[in-house]
């Protein structure tokens, strides 16, 4: 990538750092639902463990501070790309970014640079509170966490990208699914128990979510202490499949909203 590109990508960036800059009620929003989640999930697996005498630490790490914790980093990504895509949509600015040479291929690496930096700036403060208040500490999954980072990540990107094409197609009449999609993925993503609770004709759907894998994975290392790298593979081989297939959806209904004249017209 030349220079004139990455400075492209940066001047996008850089239009949605300044957002964050002088105004603290953005940056705490992006800690505030992580560290809600962790405390809630963790309390309450605090008190189940009183109840029936397992370990707290062990309770909660295995069967549900991993899993939000884990959860939040898959969310705040797909939230993280959706809401700085709306953002240039609110602000009716979409058509003034394409009147430069931007590509959309830069837009995508800009929104997905953005969405990191939100999830680390969300999930970082809620993992260190974990440690503080529960004594349990995420990075103990090991150098494998990386991996799990990473395929989580992908796929908060890949809804994103859906999300975005409908809003493309659709209008800003799509924009809540940004705030609902991932909620319904959840129960299938086996975030806090695992698969074989499920149905068993349900089952199947649930193991071509690459998120499933992930979370499997998860919890054979904390009870197992085993990696399941069969897990890790089927999430990587899920994730690029899936996330190949969003791509050209983005394409062709950025296509389309162009010719429409949609990407000047869409907006509050």
């Amino acid at each position: 990538m030349h220079s004139a590109a990455l400075r492209r990508i940066w001047g996008l960036m850089y239009r949605h750092l300044a957002l964050y800059r002088r105004s603290w009620p953005r940056l705490l929003e992006l800690a505030y639902w992580p560290i809600l989640q962790m405390c809630i999930w963790g309390f309450t697996a605090r008190f189940l463990a009183m109840r029936t005498g397992y370990n707290p630490a062990i309770m909660a790490g295995a069967t549900l501070l991993g899993g939000v914790l884990l959860w939040e980093v898959t969310l705040r990504s797909q939230m993280g790309m959706s809401i700085s895509f709306m953002e240039e949509m609110w602000s009716r600015n979409l058509g003034h970014v394409f009147v430069s040479p931007l590509r959309p291929s830069e837009m995508l690496a800009a929104l997905v640079a953005m969405s990191i930096i939100r999830m680390l700036v969300g999930v970082l403060p809620a993992i260190l509170l974990a440690w503080a208040f529960y004594a349990f500490n995420l990075f103990t999954l090991g150098p494998v966490l990386v991996l799990f980072f990473i395929n989580l990540m992908m796929f908060g990107w890949m809804v994103a990208l859906v999300v975005i094409s409908l809003i493309l197609r659709h209008g800003m009449g799509a924009e809540a699914l940004a705030w609902g999609v991932m909620f319904g993925i959840a129960p299938l993503s086996a975030v806090f128990y695992p698969v074989t609770v499920l149905p068993g004709w349900l089952q199947p759907v649930a193991l071509m979510l690459p998120t499933t894998h992930v979370f499997e994975g998860m919890r054979a290392i904390v009870l197992q202490n085993e990696v399941r790298w069969d897990h890790l593979a089927a999430a990587f081989v899920l994730n690029c499949v899936w996330l190949s297939a969003t791509l050209l959806l983005f394409a062709r209904q950025f296509h389309q909203a162009r010719v429409r004249g949609a990407l000047l017209s869409i907006g509050e």
